[in-house]
This record gives structure tokens, sequence and C-alpha cells, in this order.
């Protein structure tokens, strides 16, 4: 029995549809919805527990997962199958959560999965955009409680005009590459680049991309409607207690408030508060702990939250004594590690980033091979952060989905100023040495200064800062370089990177409903103020990029050789490469340009003698004589016939100058006239065609002796006929 299925559409009025169904596939999950466009094909499906957890978080699970069978392919590698997730898709599963979780409620404890596979996947289709419109129509589907439908677009600016969904080919062109998550009323997630772009430009896409949003929404209540909506599941709610949290009010408030307006240091500040809070747990007897523990600790938190929040609302005051506009005091230093290609320190008040650049070739880019995309990065940046950054202690089990994100937005801030003649692979390492707010923005600007030390001739430095915001409905307080607590209490997290000319990266989470455009544009401005101020701190440590990459750094040259001398450059069983790279202490690689089909060799190497070497040897392999022209020849083996020469400006290059082609006079013997060692001028006179071999000749360019016969040749033919 076929079963019963419903279906929306979504005109995108340009020739293309998003369409939404249910009642097919996976019918056991608690909500299931297909998203199609065009060719592709997503899945999503949400369960939820119905068994609490004792976690004091929300344990939400977004897993999205791209199947090379979507685009008719094989997984790599040695096992077959698809395995953990790649960084891109892990960048995904991010963007789906931050919109996701402030919206479930703030008591659920129930162990939540949301699974989003891509089945089919077309070319012109970016499916990532579609993930978020996917998670949030098979939860509407479901009986799991949650506020309102949301959905994500990505938004792109050609020539000009925003696109929705812009395919990858599209965004080729595109100086703005955005994706936007919100509900119907208010947006709650930013991430993208752009092209040195102005706050008034990034507002406009953000605004464009809510209209699209809204009609997503839009579609999935209709599809809701048609399937008919479930009841809410009940569960049971975590009781509270009025009496309790009003005491620990009145005992703990003033005291926060007072110690937050003191402006100490991080520990000084964790030991302060934790001491108000010792005195009030020593209040209670040790069967009020046992009977009414959880709510003294789950008060204390909100009661010291407050007055945090209040301090700064009414007085404009910050945790560490700073006014809302405040930047921490910043030191950098370039040019830390000795054997680093580049390397630069960025401390910002209690954060620092320890960067370093490498230098390499095209065999060191970074390969990506996923079911919708193949190619490789010339450019990239990793992020790691150690436990020892904030003085903790923890197992480290690989990178992690934080360090994966962050890096990957302080590579796209930087990617953009690399110039696109740049002949290196380089590579960005940021290790977070100390952290108490915004390490990926402190990557951004080590990673300038990194790149700059090493002789990258970026565009422009970048810069980055991360800001907050606190209201309570009526008023509110944008925080420039916000600390960690402050992104903890705080009612958003905005990042934002760029150069002197415009923004080039930006991350933002928004934890409150209905953030106005005015409060936004606010927080760009100001964001840019800060930006600038920071910039001008690493200008002044490294006004512009090196001249030259350190001596000890590969200098690299890249020339381009006809397809058919690739073999020749090689060598058999890559014998001449090979001979070549050793004896000149370099490395070359060789590409072929599948549109041209010529050979692109890199050699690179710390030591120009080298590297130049190579380039007389590659310049000899190609040097072709001219017939006519007179060339400067070595002489280098002496035969009973003639003499073997070599051309001196392409060493390696011989030919042989016949004994006839020595003088004008009979020559009994060579070395009556050369001797090994000598060197003359011939010319060249092509390939003879008696002989089909190339000709020089010494005589034709000395004087014809007074009187001079040549010798008629035999005619061969006659010789013949008298036999």
């Amino acid at each position: 029995m076929i079963p019963k299925t419903f279906k929306e559409v979504l005109d995108l009025g340009d020739g293309r549809e998003i369409s939404i169904e249910t009642g097919k596939l996976a019918k056991q999950a608690h909500g299931s919805v297909e998203v199609r466009m065009g060719k592709a094909v997503m899945l999503c499906t949400v369960v939820s527990s119905y068994t609490p957890t004792t976690m004091d978080f929300f344990p939400l699970t977004v897993d999205y997962r791209e199947k090379f069978a979507a685009s008719g392919r094989y997984p790599g590698g040695f096992l077959k199958r698809e395995a953990r997730p790649s960084n891109e898709e892990i960048l995904v599963m991010r963007l789906v959560d931050r919109v996701l979780r402030p919206l479930f409620p703030s008591d659920y404890k129930f162990e939540t999965q949301v699974m989003i596979q891509l089945m089919s996947h077309d070319e012109n289709v970016m499916p990532d955009a579609l993930a978020g419109l996917a998670a949030s129509t098979a939860i509407q589907l479901s009986d799991i409680p949650f506020e309102n439908p949301i959905s994500e677009v990505r938004v792109g600016r050609i020539e000009g005009e925003f696109v929705i969904n812009p395919s990858r080919a599209q965004l080729a062109d595109s100086d703005i590459d955005m994706i936007i998550g919100a509900t119907e009323d208010s947006v709650a997630m930013v991430e993208g680049e752009m092209l040195e772009c102005s706050e008034e430009d990034m507002t406009e896409a953000i605004k464009f991309a809510h209209e699209a949003i809204k009609q997503q929404c839009e579609l999935q209540r209709r599809l809701v409607e048609k399937v008919g909506k479930k009841e809410t599941r009940s569960y049971e709610v975590a009781e509270e207690n009025e009496e309790i949290y009003n005491n620990i009010l009145e005992a703990c408030y003033q005291k926060c408030y007072d110690v937050a307006k003191q402006g100490l240091g991080k520990k000084d500040r964790s030991s302060a508060f934790s001491e108000i809070k010792d005195q009030l747990m020593s209040t209670y007897s040790e069967e009020e702990l046992e009977n009414n523990g959880h709510f003294f600790s789950k008060y204390f938190k909100a009661v010291h939250k407050k007055a945090i929040r209040d301090l700064t609302l009414k007085e404009g005051i910050r945790l560490d004594g700073r006014k809302t506009t405040d930047i921490r005091p910043i030191w950098c230093e370039v040019d830390y590690l000795p054997s680093a290609h580049g390397s630069a320190i960025f401390t910002r008040g209690e954060t620092q980033a320890l960067a370093t650049a490498t230098l390499g070739t095209s065999r060191e880019a970074n390969m990506i091979d996923n079911p919708t995309y193949q190619g490789e990065e010339t450019f990239y940046l990793h992020y790691n952060f150690p436990p020892f950054s904030t003085g903790e202690a923890y197992p480290i089990r690989g990178t992690s989905r934080r360090e994966i994100g962050h890096g990957n937005l302080a590579q796209r801030a930087l990617e953009n100023m690399i110039p696109d003649d740049c002949p290196y692979t380089v590579r960005v390492v940021s290790e977070i040495l100390e952290s108490n707010g915004s390490s990926s923005m402190a990557t951004v600007c080590a990673g300038t200064m990194s790149l700059m030390d090493a002789g990258i001739q970026i565009k422009n430095p970048v810069s980055g800062i991360a800001m907050g915001l606190i209201s309570d409905g009526v008023n509110y307080a944008v925080l420039s370089d916000i600390l960690g607590d402050e992104d903890h209490l705080g009612d958003m997290d905005f990042k934002v990177t760029g150069t002197e000319n415009g923004i080039t990266a930006c991350q933002m989470d928004i934890k409150i409903k209905g953030l106005s455009y005015d409060i936004l544009i606010n927080a760009l401005n100001q964001a840019r103020e800060g930006r600038l101020h920071i910039l001008n701190k690493l200008t002044e440590t490294i006004a512009t990029p090196n001249e030259n990459v350190k001596p000890h750094a590969p200098k690299i040259i890249t020339t381009t050789i006809p397809g058919d001398y690739i073999g020749a450059l090689i060598g058999p069983g890559g014998k001449n490469i090979q001979e070549l790279q050793k004896n000149t202490e370099t490395t070359i690689v060789i590409n072929e340009d599948e549109t041209t089909g010529q050979g692109i060799v890199e050699i690179l190497g710390t030591n120009q003698e080298g590297i130049d070497k190579v380039m007389a040897s590659i310049d000899a392999m190609l040097f072709k004589p001219e017939k006519g022209s007179v060339y400067e020849v070595k002489v280098i083996k002496i035969l009973d016939f003639g003499a073997v020469v070599e051309y001196t400006e392409a060493p390696g290059n011989e030919v042989l100058l016949h004994i006839s082609e020595m003088a004008w006079e009979r020559t009994n013997s060579v070395t009556d006239v050369l001797n090994i060692g000598d060197v003359i001028d011939v010319k060249y006179f092509g390939v003879d065609p008696r002989t089909r071999k190339e000709k020089v000749s010494r005589k034709a360019l000395l004087p014809k002796p007074e009187g001079f016969k040549s010798k008629p040749r035999p005619n061969r033919d006659n010789n013949n006929n008298r036999k």
C-alpha cells in the first residue's frame, strides 16, 4: 500500500523551487521530511527521548552527512564507506545547532537527535543552505516542544544584486557569502565572509535574507496544517521555589554587584564570587542542602548574572572595570620563533594567540574530497585550543567541533586578503595560550601578523573583535571586546573581522528575540571603531609585509614548459628530476594545466643558487637554436670525425661540429684546429636534409681564403650507374 504523502512547494520566482514532503520515508522517527531543490534531495529526521537525563544542559545532537552515492561517487581511502564527518559537514552541524538550540524550552532535558542526510546532490544547489529548513520542518512535524519554525538561507551579491541560495558557480562572482538563520520575527544567527564590504551592505544582506526566511517558515506552517499538528508532548517540568530565590536575591545580589564593580581580574573575581556562594551555603543546614541544594546553586547563578547585567545597564561598568566601548590592553610581537617561516604573538587582556605561517608548494595544498565538492585549498588555517589556556586539565580527544568552527571563521577572515598571484601554499596555525574572550579574533590578529612576517604580500591587514549585548527589553548596552563571562551572561555574541576598507567575515549568535536592526547597526558601527583600534596596534608592530621571505624560508619560482617536455624533465622513473633536486637542494613539483596542457613547474628552495641552477637546466632543456643564428659553444669531446660542442647559454645541449665545417682548408685532425675546453662561435644551419642531423659550422663565420675552390662532391647516382 502506497503511503499517503503531504507536500508543499515554494516558488523562488527565478525558475527554481523548494519542496518539502512527508509521509513516505522514515515514519518511525518522531518527525521526518524530504526537502528537494532541483535534483538535490535531503532527508531529515528527529527523535527525542521520553526519559529525562540528569545533565544540566539540553543534550541536543545535530548530525549532517553527505552520502557519496548522492553524487554517484565512491568514498576515498581503503575502507569504501563513509566514516567520521568531514570539516565541512561539521560546520553545517554547527550552523543548524546554533539556531535550533535556543528555541527548545530551557527546562527540556531530553536527549534529542536531529539527523540530516543528503541523499541526492545537484551541482547547482549548495545543500548547507537547506539544512536549517529541513531540521525545523522535521521538528514541526513532531510532538517535540519547540517555540516556532526557523529556517536558514544563503545570500550572495552578484553585480550589486542580492541572490538567495546561489550556486557554487554564482558564488565565484559574489562579493558576499553569508548564511542567515532566523525565525519569522527575528534573526538568530549570521555567518559568512565578504570582500571588504561596508556595515550598511551587510545589514541590507541580512534584511534581504530574512524576507526569504519568512516565506520558508510559512511554507512549514502550511505543511503542518495540511498534515495536522500533533499535540505537543507533556513532560515533567522542573519545580521552582520562589521563596528560596527571593532569599538568595536579598542575601547575595548587592554583594555580587559590589564585587563586579571592583574591576577585578579573572582569578580574583572568581574567588570573590565563590566566597559569596560559600557564605550563602554556610547559612543552610545539612538537611536543607540535601533537600534543596540544587536550588541554591541554580538561583545563585541567576542572581550573580542579574547583578552583573544590571551593573552594565545602570552604570555602564563591566566586570573588569572597563566602559562598554573600551578595548583591553594589547601587546604584539613578530618573528618570535626563529625557525618558523613567519610567527607572531597577539595578546589582548587575558587572551593570547601564537600564530605561525608555513610556506610550501602546491603539493602541500589541503585536498578536499567530499560528495558535493572536490578541490584544494592553497591557504588554510588550523586553530588549537589546549586545556591549559583556561587553566584546566581534561583529556584531549582529537580536534573538537569548536576548534574546527573557530579555525574556519579565522580562515575566511584572512583568505581573501591572500594575493591571487601568491606562488605558495600557505598554512597558518594558531595556538591559543590563554583564553578569556574571543580567541578566534585573537587568531585573526596573530594570523595577519604571521603572514606579514613571513613575507606574504597580503592585500590589507585584518583585525577582529568580539562584541556583546546586554538588554532588558528597554535599555541595552553594546559591549566591545567581550570577556568569556560576558559571552555567557550576554544576549549576543557577535564577531566581526575586517580591514580598514570593510568587513571580511562575521559570526553572530543572538540569544534574545526581536533584536532590532537599529541595535544591529549600532553594534556593527561600534565594532568597526574597536576593529580599527586593534588594527592600529597590529600595524604599529609590523606596518607592512616583509619584502622578502626569511633566509631560512623557501623561495619559490613558478615557470611553464610545453606539455611534451614534462616527461623529459621527469626522466625515466623520475631519474632526471630526482637527480636535479638532489644536486640543487630544491623541491620541484610539476603539474599539468588541464586547460592548456602546459606543465606548471614549481621550484622551491632556501638557496637561490640552487633555484637558479634548476631554471638554467629547464632553459637548457627548452633551448631551440634558430636557423641562421650564431651561437657560442664549448668543445666538450673530440672525435675522429669532428668535435662535440655544447651551447654555453644552454648547458647540456650538444651538437656535432663536423671536421669538414671547422675550417676552409682541409683538416686532417680535429686537434689541429680545436681542443677540449675551447670556446668558439658557430653558425646554426638547422637540420641537414642529407644526414637528418643538426648542422653547425665554424668555417661559415671565417673569411674564405683568396682563390679557394671547393672540391666538387661525387655524384652518387653516377657512381651507382658506373657500377
